[in-house]
């Protein structure tokens, strides 16, 4: 398995992974015009994972700047995914180790991110990681109408349909 950044020609994989995770298509369209605009940006980390020449997962990192105490940046982690037919083998684990490495690098303070309250088994392989829930509490508020769900969704969703 390689961890590698992500290039425009992973997009159709990548959008074909969000499918089988959220259930929704995505626009390839809107994802290549963002992807075009987000990897000029160095606070943008995207990784992939690829096994025998195959997307298997991807993570986002995104590093931002604080104002308070030293101004330590911190990073944001989001959309991590790994096909379902890859899952236990290591691949979140390596994407999350490669995203606290860069972190490290750009002196990142801490890495936080939020996962759905009942995903109980991405919060064991968190916590497996060493990462802390116990002593915060996530918030999310959804804009706009076409976010008024009757069901409580990832900001993942945020963005991807077309």
């Amino acid at each position: 398995m390689e961890i590698r950044k992500l290039i425009g020609d992973d997009l159709v994989s990548l959008a074909v992974l969000y499918k089988q995770f959220w259930d929704e298509v995505s626009s390839l369209e809107k994802m290549r015009t963002t992807f075009q605009r987000l990897k000029r940006n160095p606070n943008y980390l995207f990784l992939v994972a690829e096994q025998q020449n195959r997307l298997v997962g991807s993570a986002m990192g995104i590093i931002c700047e604080e104002l308070y105490g030293d101004c330590k940046p911190f990073m944001v982690v989001e959309d991590v995914i790994v096909d379902k037919h890859h899952r236990r083998l290591g691949i979140a684990s390596s994407l999350m180790k490669e995203l606290e490495r860069c972190a490290s690098e750009n002196n990142c303070n801490y890495i936080i991110f939020v996962t759905e309250s009942e995903r109980t088994e991405a919060h064991r392989f968190y916590e497996s990681l060493g990462y802390k829930s116990d002593a915060y509490k996530g918030f999310k508020k959804r804009l706009g109408d076409q976010f008024h769900l009757p069901r409580s969704v990832s900001s993942h969703e945020i963005g991807v349909k077309s």
